[in-house]
């Protein structure tokens, strides 16, 4: 059996994934979360195989999430679920420690086959995803501005987006005010904006928050 945790904040979304895995016969679904805090003490519980995730859930933004989880729990594959287009995320979470990435609009048999790819110790991904990433090497300067930014930028940007002060986000990621600020100076110039009101503005025209 593979052993799967549920992380998302619908309650609907995860009992239809539950009946659905628990007619499968291979799939067994030990856990739930409805956010990052919930899913990163799911991992550090042990006994999940595969944590099937949303990256876009209250609190803890995903990506955060991910990072924590990998960095803790280096065992545990984790595949991403998400309601935003792949285009969005799907390549910077793939480089960042995902095992897979699939959109919601996928069907439930492209789920389960994805669960067993990346319990197997494969990666997933769609031919979407492919098509994303194999473009990105023929055109690395084409890139969004967005994707050019480090793995620690990407994590102040989405914070800053949300509104989050910087004080707040130095004390979350356990770094000083200072090399915070440092980051959101690298981030205004590599995105080409002048305040946090900007790139709020630009994460909602990309769709890189909601």
């Amino acid at each position: 059996m593979i052993r799967v945790a549920i992380v998302d904040d619908h309650a609907i979304v995860r009992t239809g994934l539950r009946q659905y895995f628990s007619e499968l016969g291979d799939i067994e679904v030990v856990g739930e979360a409805a956010n990052g805090r919930e899913a990163q003490v799911l991992a550090r519980n042990g006994g999940i195989d595969v944590l099937l995730m949303d990256i876009s859930m209250p609190g803890q933004n995903g990506v955060d999430v991910l990072r924590n989880i990998k960095s803790h729990c280096p065992d545990i594959r984790v595949l991403i679920l998400s309601g935003l287009p792949e285009a969005h995320y799907a390549t910077s979470l793939l480089r960042q420690g995902a095992n897979g990435y699939l959109n919601k609009e996928c069907e439930p048999e492209e789920i389960a086959k994805a669960i067993r790819a990346v319990a197997a110790g494969k990666r997933y991904i769609t031919s979407a995803v492919a098509d994303l990433l194999a473009g990105q090497l023929d055109r690395d300067t084409e890139k969004p501005p967005h994707e050019l930014l480090s793995e620690r930028e990407l994590q102040v940007f989405l914070r800053l987006a949300k509104g989050e002060a910087v004080g707040a986000i130095a004390d979350s990621l356990s770094l000083s005010i200072k090399t915070v600020s440092t980051y959101r100076a690298r981030i205004l110039e590599k995105l080409a904006l002048s305040s946090n009101s900007d790139i709020t503005y630009y994460a909602l025209k990309n769709g890189l928050i909601q």
